[in-house]
């Protein structure tokens, strides 16, 4: 009787695989907590540092008031810029000495000879006659800027750093014998691209209109886009070192004014030399540094910021890149495109069940190919399971190892075909994986079926619309194989179980990551895994918490 019992006793692995099942967690969890903390503790010593240093210096000087020494000065602060050019002038008439400042390419030449060098050496002189002297000192620069230059933006500027930095950012500075201060104005001559079609978010049936890497011109297009008064935007100025723009865009009626205010909190705080593109800013915001998933969606498309405006999330833009940043942001939202809102909804939902089982099988299909294969072939089809075991005949690595190749392999291919010009990546992507496939299988290194899993693992990444979130499933695929290949189907549980609890303890800027799931909104549920049609969708998302609750009336 007693060796009966012993015999019901399960096998020690299986004791050692459930208390992995319960360590790991433990572990990953507490090894995130400790490494999170050390992070911020870091921030913190860093920016009192930055504080202390700041306090420590002081103000720039300021114009010393004479025309000749305010010039040198200049020519000091500015350095051996050979591309800064002086152009010392004559102001007709009045027979006063001027100079001119600006960087050569950055501002048109025929603006700088009409509204600027022939109105002081030419025009000037018909208001001469009218006028015997030029003004006194203190009325000089109002004269100037309300009778003879015809410039959109014109300011005084004091500061000898403020002077320098509008110069070389691109300004004209223009100082005046008897002026005290000196004039900048604005006349730029940037160099863009045309408005061209989004690449990274290609769509069969929608506008052909993108972004591009002029903020003014982002800013234009939403305008154009969304032509209400309640479009608001707010401009920071972020950078140590290098400064540049950037815009936070919002509905003024709809948006919850909490979440404005954590937004514009964040950006304030942001601690950086140089901003190179919205990716930066993406990560500096974000709730959660170590989440592989993105907290903030970008995108080329206006109509898709518009969009997200109007449901009460905001916008940022950032000068010299194309890609906005959408906060907060759902995981739903990385699985939906803009083409499920201008097709019909009977095919936009479908489009949309596609999108969420082929992310998925993207995530889950090779391990969970590594755990059947390798530690429960019972649960196969006997017919498929002869199959597959006739097709590994010969080969000499486990399932784990064949998966890791082939995975590996994959991405260096992917990668190599982004790399490499456009004319020769996508051929050399397809022909490498074929040749390279064929060429495995026919070495006995891989089997076919584990080739099959791959390519349809590839494929499903393929369409995900947000390729930054087709990334993060790639990642974390090899982990799940890794799992898959030493626990089995435990591992394989475990590690859709851990996403799982990640995703739901996940925030974005205070709005749960996997709402209306978790929390359940059941008015949500109408754009998750279905699109409903438009009449019904009469109300905004509720996870927003909006101002105003209804769409329309």
């Amino acid at each position: 009787m007693w060796s009966q019992f012993v015999s019901y006793i399960p096998d020690w692995t299986t004791f050692m695989q459930a208390g992995l099942t319960l360590l790991i967690p433990i572990i990953i969890c507490y090894s995130f907590r400790s490494l999170h903390s050390m992070i911020k503790e870091q921030n913190s010593t860093e920016k009192r540092a930055l504080s202390t240093d700041s306090s420590g210096e002081t103000s720039g000087s300021k114009l010393a008031g004479d025309y000749k020494s305010d010039v040198e000065l200049i020519k000091q602060a500015i350095g051996n810029n050979c591309d800064v050019h002086f152009r010392e002038f004559i102001m007709g008439g009045y027979e006063v000495g001027a100079t001119l400042i600006f960087v050569a390419g950055m501002q048109a030449a025929e603006h700088i000879n009409t509204q600027v060098l022939q109105i002081l050496m030419m025009n000037a002189e018909k208001d001469s006659k009218d006028n015997k002297s030029l003004p006194s000192n203190s009325e000089l620069s109002a004269y100037m800027k309300q009778k003879l230059l015809p410039v959109c933006e014109i300011k005084e500027v004091v500061d000898i750093r403020d002077l320098n930095q509008s110069i070389l950012n691109g300004h004209i500075a223009l100082f005046i014998e008897g002026m005290p201060n000196a004039l900048v104005m604005s006349m730029p001559n940037e160099k863009t691209r045309s408005i061209t079609e989004p690449t990274s978010e290609a769509l069969i049936r929608g506008p052909r209109i993108g972004f591009t890497e002029v903020l003014s011109e982002n800013t234009a297009i939403l305008r154009r886009q969304g032509r209400t008064e309640n479009l608001e935007m707010t401009m920071y100025e972020v950078g140590n070192y290098l400064k540049r723009n950037l815009v936070v865009a919002y509905m003024k009626d709809i948006v919850n004014l909490d979440l404005l205010e954590e937004v514009k909190q964040r950006i304030s705080k942001m601690d950086m030399d140089y901003f190179a593109e919205s990716g930066y800013v993406e990560q500096l915001i974000e709730d959660n540094i170590l989440s592989p998933f993105q907290q903030g969606q970008n995108t080329e498309r206006p109509d898709r910021v518009i969009s997200a405006l109007l449901e009460g999330r905001i916008a940022i833009l950032l000068d010299g890149t194309p890609f906005a940043l959408i906060v907060p942001v759902t995981f739903s939202m990385l699985l939906q495109s803009p083409e499920d809102y201008y097709e019909r909804w009977i095919p936009g939902t479908l489009l949309r069940i596609l999108r969420f089982f082929a992310a998925f099988m993207a995530l889950m299909a090779p391990a969970l190919y590594i755990s059947f294969i390798s530690f429960h072939p019972g649960l196969i089809p006997t017919e498929l399971a002869i199959s597959i075991i006739e097709a590994r005949q010969g080969v000499p690595f486990p399932a784990t190892i064949e998966g890791l190749i082939l995975a590996i392999s994959l991405e260096i291919l992917r990668e190599a075909g982004i790399r490499l010009p456009k004319p020769i990546g996508p051929a050399m992507g397809i022909v490498g994986g074929l040749i390279i496939g064929e060429a495995s299988v026919q070495a006995g290194i891989v089997s076919p079926f584990l080739v099959i899993v791959v390519a349809f693992t590839a494929i499903s990444s393929f369409s995900i619309p947000m390729f930054s979130a087709g990334i993060t499933l790639r990642i974390l695929r090899f982990v799940g194989m890794l799992f898959a290949g030493t626990l089995g189907m435990y591992g394989t549980v475990l590690f859709f179980l851990l996403i799982c609890s990640h995703l739901t303890k996940l925030k974005s800027f205070g709005v749960p990551y996997v709402t209306p799931i978790s929390p359940f909104r059941i008015n949500d549920w109408k754009d998750l895994f279905l699109r409903a049609p438009l009449p019904l969708m009469k109300q905004r998302p509720d996870m927003m918490k909006t101002q105003q609750k209804k769409r329309r009336s």
